[in-house]
């Protein structure tokens, strides 16, 4: 008898996580913040419609396949990923900033939405767990700037009132830098928020180029069946290479991004590797700590499945509608592939909410799409 070797890999437990006791009470203000900006943005965002509280600004949904590789390593292996076979999926890529408008008043931050199809077993939302549904809510960096719900409190403000701060010029950069580090003159000193001030900077500094181009983070750790992980989405090298409409300049037009990805995908398919990384540490890899990139010495990101776009036209405004319509959140999934750490836990709520009141003002029915072809065909 062959006797199976521990792996070098962190087990998940549920004590990975560090309980806060005010979390219910913070996470209601932050709640009610978000549905006082939904309310209000119908009319200060200037589109007629209620939007997203992030990444408010969709750039294009793209139809896709997910393919789940074969003969895995056991402990890549897991939950949705042991079973090899292929999915439908759609993507939508977005800014990451609350606001509609001109690309270049929205930053750097993208996003890429991940909607699978044909998943078995039920999600973690309680009022929808039969859709056969997974997301994965995504940004492109490894790192987040924000770690705990007290700290997203004055975060969330400092970003919604952001076009304020930078429309001053120097003057008001520098006051929205002051606010963020001091949590608006809520922090003491010593807790002053360096780290998620660096990690703000680190996201606000991603290279401008095609949405296709940029790789994609799970922002926090996930559940990985037996273990703790964070999943990421890299441009697969040879499609990369034949991308032609490259890099983006912002002072060109209003709208730069989803010409560049409308123009790509209708020369062209596309691909991605959907890659797993493991917890080996949780000190140098911590759960909690979002803006703790971990480190690839210790585990490297594992390619688990391919993510294929095929050649397609995008370009019809009747497809943004759809789009806009559609609901993603990082706890439509599996309890195999739960989210963990205390921002992930606060998004359930919020991106519920979210999602509920946007639905509502904008008289759009809230369902999952039983397949890519619904909203993409």
């Amino acid at each position: 008898m062959i006797e199976r070797m521990p792996s070098r890999f962190i087990p998940y437990t549920p004590d990975i996580e560090a309980a806060c006791p005010q979390f219910d009470e913070m996470l209601q203000t932050v709640i009610a913040k978000t549905e006082r900006f939904i309310a209000e943005s119908v009319t200060a965002e200037g589109t007629g419609l209620a939007v997203r509280d992030a990444h408010a600004k969709g750039y294009g949904i793209v139809r896709g396949e997910v393919e789940i590789l074969d003969r895995l390593p056991t402990e890549y292996a897991q939950g949705i990923y042991a079973t090899p076979g292929r999915h439908d999926a759609l993507v939508r890529f977005s800014n990451g900033s609350p606001h509609a408008g001109a690309d270049a008043r929205l930053g750097r931050a993208t996003g890429l939405a991940l909607k699978m199809f044909g998943i078995g077993g039920p999600t973690l939302l309680e009022d929808e767990p039969d859709t056969g549904t997974f997301d994965y809510a995504l940004i492109n960096a490894p790192v987040f700037f924000c770690n705990t719900v007290k700290h997203y409190l004055f975060i969330q403000e400092l970003f919604l009132d952001a076009p304020k701060y930078f429309a001053q010029g120097p003057p008001g950069r520098h006051r929205f830098y002051r606010e963020f580090v001091t949590g608006k003159g809520s922090l003491e000193p010593d807790e002053w928020a360096w780290e998620e001030f660096l990690a703000f900077l680190t996201v606000a500094q991603r290279p401008l180029v095609n949405v296709l181009l940029s790789t994609y983070w799970t922002m926090g750790a996930v559940r990985h069946g037996d273990y703790i992980a964070k999943v990421r989405l890299v441009p697969d090298p040879g499609r990369a290479a034949a991308v032609v409409h490259r890099a983006i300049d912002l002072t060109s037009a209003e709208e730069v991004f989803r010409p560049a990805l409308v123009a790509e995908m209708r020369e062209r398919p596309y691909a991605f590797d959907i890659q797993v990384q493991l917890c080996a540490d949780l000190e140098r890899m911590p759960v909690e700590d979002l803006t703790v990139e971990w480190p690839e010495r210790l585990s490297p990101f594992v390619t688990v499945a391919k993510l294929r776009l095929p050649q397609q036209d995008i370009s019809a405004e009747e497809t943004l509608t759809k789009m806009d319509a559609l609901s993603f959140t990082p706890w439509r999934v599996t309890a195999e592939h739960a989210p963990l750490g205390e921002i992930m836990r606060a998004r359930k709520e919020v991106y519920r909410r979210s999602s509920l009141q946007r639905h509502r003002l904008n008289h759009q029915q809230r369902r999952e799409p039983h397949s890519a072809a619904e909203v993409s065909p």
